[in-house]
C-alpha cells in the first residue's frame, strides 16, 4: 500500500515538474534562483536553509507557490483527464461518446462556415500583408481604430446563440432498452446522462455566500489592501467568494487569480500580436470590427470602449497559446477538417462581450488584455462549445432544466403546456455569462463569484432566482415573446442577495 501511495506521490511530483518547466515564467524564475544560490547569503555548508531563507526574503517563494497553485488547478487537471482517457473504453463504447462527437462536428460546422465565408468573398483563411497605405492608416488609428474606414457589407457573424442552442436542443443520446424512440421528450434537455448538482450540493459549495460578513466597507478595502500585499494567489481568490469586492482593487484580485500578472515576456508578446495586425490583414479583422459594431457600440454601458475592444479583440484572434491551451472534446470522426484562426476561436456573434466587462477594471490595454485571456480559456470557451465537462455549457443548460423542474414546478408545467423550451428563455444569459445583460456593477459581483468559487454554476443558479423573482408575471402571458419581454430588462436585479436567496431556498 505504501509503495502504491509512493508512486503516485512520485507520479504526480514528476508531471508538477514537468509543467513548471514548460511555463513561460520558469526561466527567469529559474535565473534568480540561480543569482540567489550565487549570492553571498547563502553558504555552502548549509545550503539548504539558507537558500531557502533567501528564497524567502526574495519574495520568490510567494511566486512559485503561485505557479504551482495555478498550474494544479488547470494544467495538471487536464492531464489527469488525459491519463484518463488511456484506460477508458474505446470511443464507440463510451456512453457520452454522442455528446464528444457532437462537439468535434460543431466545431468542424464552425470552421467550415469561416472557410465558405473565405471562399465567398475571395480572400485567403490565413490573412494577407496589408498594403502599405492601409498599414500606415491602420498604425496612424491604433488608439482610434473607430476611426479606422473598413467596408463589413458582406461580412457576417459565423454563428450566433441561437444556432448553437438550436444544435444542443437536437442532441438525443442513445436510447435505453426500455425506452421508445418517440417517448424521449422532444421540447426539454434532461434526458442527456450527465451527472450534475442538486441544490444541497450547490449550497454546500456556496456555503461561504449564506454566512454574514461583519466586515464594513473601509475594513473590507483594508482587509483587501493586506491581502493583495500578500500577493498570495489563494487568499486573493478566496477574498471574491465574499461577493463584496471594492472596486478599485478587483482588477488587481483578478490578475492575482488568473495568474494573469504581467512580465516582460507578456509585454514583448502583446507588441508581436499588435505588429501581426498592423502587417497582416486578416478575415477575423472583418469578423471583430463588425461584432463590435453590432453588440458593445451599441450598449449604452460599453460604447465607450469600443476603441480599446478593437485593440483586444483583433491581439486575441492571432495568438496561438489559446489555440494551446483550449481544450476541445476529442472523438475520431471521418470527413474533412477545416482551419481555423490562429488562436483556434471564431469570433461569433457577441465574442467581445466575454472582453467589454474588462474595460472597466483596467487603464492599460496590455494588463487587460491577459486578464481576459486567462478568464476565457478558463471559462468562457466552454460557454461556446459542445462538451462534456461539468462546467461546460450542456451541463449548465441541464443544471438550469432540473432546478427549474424541481424548484419552481408551476412554471416548468407552464412552459411546458406553452410548449416552450425553457432553455429559449435564458441560453443567451447562460452564454454570454449576462454580460450585455446585468448592469455592470452587478455583472463583476457575478464574475468575482465565478473567480472565488471557480464554477460557472452560479450562472443557471442565478438564472433560476430571476425566473422566480418574475414568476408572476410569466405566469399571465402565454407567449415566447412576452416571457421575453417581461425578462427583458434586469437594471434593477442585484446579483448578492438574489444568490442568496436561491441558495437558502426549501
Amino acid at each position: 500500500m505504501e509503495e502504491l501511495q509512493d508512486s503516485s506521490i512520485h507520479h504526480m511530483t514528476a508531471k508538477v515538474i514537468a509543467a513548471i518547466k514548460s511555463a513561460k515564467c520558469y526561466e527567469p524564475i529559474y535565473k534568480e534562483l540561480q543569482r540567489l544560490v550565487a549570492s553571498p547569503n547563502v553558504y555552502k555548508n548549509d545550503m539548504r536553509n539558507t537558500l531557502e531563507d533567501a528564497i524567502k526574503a526574495a519574495g520568490l517563494e510567494t511566486e512559485i507557490r503561485n505557479m504551482i497553485y495555478n498550474l494544479v488547478r488547470s494544467r495538471l487537471k487536464r492531464l489527469d483527464v488525459a491519463d484518463g482517457r488511456q484506460t477508458t473504453k474505446s470511443a464507440q463504447s463510451d456512453p457520452l461518446g454522442y455528446l464528444k462527437r457532437a462537439g468535434v462536428l460543431w466545431d468542424r460546422r464552425v470552421r467550415k462556415s469561416l472557410n465558405a465565408m473565405c471562399g465567398e468573398l475571395k480572400v485567403p483563411l490565413h490573412g494577407q500583408p496589408r498594403i502599405s497605405a492601409d498599414r500606415e492608416d491602420f498604425v496612424a488609428k491604433w488608439n482610434e481604430l473607430s476611426n479606422y474606414n473598413m467596408d463589413l457589407a458582406n461580412y457576417r457573424p459565423v454563428y450566433a446563440p441561437k444556432d448553437l442552442l438550436e444544435v444542443l436542443l437536437s442532441l438525443k443520446g442513445p436510447t435505453r432498452p426500455t425506452e421508445k424512440t418517440d417517448q424521449i421528450p422532444q421540447w426539454e434537455f434532461s434526458h442527456i446522462a450527465l451527472p450534475v448538482k442538486n441544490l444541497f450540493e450547490l449550497r454546500t459549495h456556496y456555503a461561504e455566500l449564506l454566512r454574514s460578513d461583519p466586515y464594513s466597507v473601509p475594513d473590507l478595502a483594508m482587509q483587501c489592501q493586506r491581502i493583495l500585499d500578500s500577493r498570495h494567489a489563494p487568499m486573493c481568490q478566496q477574498y471574491l467568494k465574499k461577493g463584496c469586492t471594492p472596486a478599485p482593487y478587483r482588477g488587481a484580485l483578478w490578475a492575482s487569480v488568473l495568474d494573469s500578472k504581467l512580465h516582460d515576456y507578456d509585454i514583448d508578446n502583446w507588441q508581436k500580436l499588435r505588429n501581426s495586425v498592423w502587417t497582416t490583414d486578416h478575415i477575423v479583422d472583418k469578423l471583430v470590427f463588425k461584432d463590435i459594431q453590432l453588440t458593445a457600440s451599441n450598449d449604452d454601458q460599453y460604447f465607450v470602449f469600443e476603441d480599446v475592444l478593437y485593440q483586444v479583440l483583433l491581439c486575441f484572434s492571432r495568438d496561438t497559446d489559446i489555440a494551446n491551451c483550449v481544450e476541445y472534446e476529442t472523438f475520431p470522426v471521418k470527413g474533412k477538417t477545416y482551419e481555423g484562426p490562429p488562436s483556434g476561436v471564431v469570433p461569433f456573434h457577441g465574442i467581445c462581450m466575454f472582453a467589454a466587462p474588462f474595460c472597466y477594471l483596467y487603464d492599460s490595454p496590455v494588463c487587460l488584455y491577459y486578464t481576459f485571456r486567462a478568464f476565457y480559456i478558463r471559462y468562457c470557451h466552454r460557454l461556446t462549445t459542445i462538451n462534456t465537462h461539468p462546467q461546460g455549457i450542456v451541463s449548465l443548460c441541464l443544471l438550469f432544466e432540473k432546478l427549474l423542474q424541481t424548484y419552481e414546478p408551476q412554471l416548468w408545467s407552464h412552459f411546458r403546456e406553452l410548449q416552450i423550451q425553457p432553455l429559449r428563455v435564458v441560453f443567451k444569459w447562460l452564454m454570454r455569462g449576462f454580460s450585455g445583460h446585468l448592469p455592470p456593477d452587478q455583472l463583476l459581483v457575478l464574475w468575482d463569484l465565478i473567480l472565488g468559487f471557480d464554477s460557472l454554476e452560479i450562472l443557471p443558479l442565478f438564472a433560476i432566482i430571476i425566473l422566480s423573482f418574475r414568476k408572476d408575471s410569466i405566469m399571465q402571458v402565454s407567449s415566447l415573446d412576452s416571457i421575453e419581454a417581461i425578462l427583458a430588462d434586469l437594471s434593477s436585479i442585484k446579483v448578492l442577495p438574489l444568490v442568496q436567496l436561491a441558495l437558502s431556498r426549501d
